[in-house]
């Protein structure tokens, strides 16, 4: 994982209404946490953080620049406006190079499984132990060919190297089952079998 250099700038105002200004600069209120050290308000450029964070994905790695000192940040949380999806606050995680960190590693299917199945995602994420400049950005399971029945389980999963799985390896990630098979007769071929219906107990009638 790559990460990005953003110029940060330390706040010294809390509360909704600072934010509210923050944000009317274009700009996003942040804090990073970690290392037992008292926690650091920042101020991060808005659009420039908003395309690190959607280029790196959810475990995003960020050079912070805090006033020339660069602090390697961790996306922890992402708050985000409901109705006009922009980013309110940013929650990160202080990290070193070569330390370790404990995160969820989105699960991406790949392939087709063989025809009459059913593909079930069960696991959206795993969690891991990896390195916090080497996280993966997701990690790829293939179904290529697999039959009904098959089952994929977390400890199965080829993980990348140096990545370590927290996850139960008991737990299911994918699961292949047949597909389900609609009986029901179609639109028209009900409303013929309704006609003949009716017809024929118009005849009954008639005798």
């Amino acid at each position: 994982m790559s990460s990005e250099k953003i110029v940060a700038e330390k706040r010294t105002e809390f509360g909704k209404g600072a934010a509210r200004r923050i944000r009317r600069e274009n700009k996003i209120p942040a804090v990073v946490y970690g290392h037992g050290a008292d926690p650091i308000h920042l101020s991060l450029p808005g659009h420039a953080t908003m395309m690190a964070l959607k280029n790196h994905g959810a475990n995003a790695l960020l050079e912070l620049d805090i006033e020339g000192k660069i602090q390697l940040a961790m996306t922890k949380q992402v708050q985000v406006d409901d109705v006009r999806r922009v980013i309110e606050h940013v929650d990160f995680v202080a990290v070193r190079a070569g330390e370790k960190v404990t995160v969820d590693i989105p699960v991406h299917v790949v392939g087709d499984a063989i025809s009459g199945t059913m593909v079930v995602t069960d696991a959206n994420t795993l969690t891991v132990e990896t390195e916090a400049t080497h996280v993966p950005e997701g990690i790829e399971i293939s179904v290529e060919g697999l039959e009904a029945g098959t089952q994929i389980l977390a400890g199965a999963v080829e993980l990348p190297k140096g990545t370590t799985l927290v996850t139960d390896p008991e737990a299911l990630v994918v699961n292949i089952t047949e597909a389900q098979i609609n009986e029901e007769p179609a639109d028209g071929e009900a409303a013929e079998g309704e006609a003949a219906e009716a017809a024929e107990a118009e005849a009954t009638d008639g005798e």
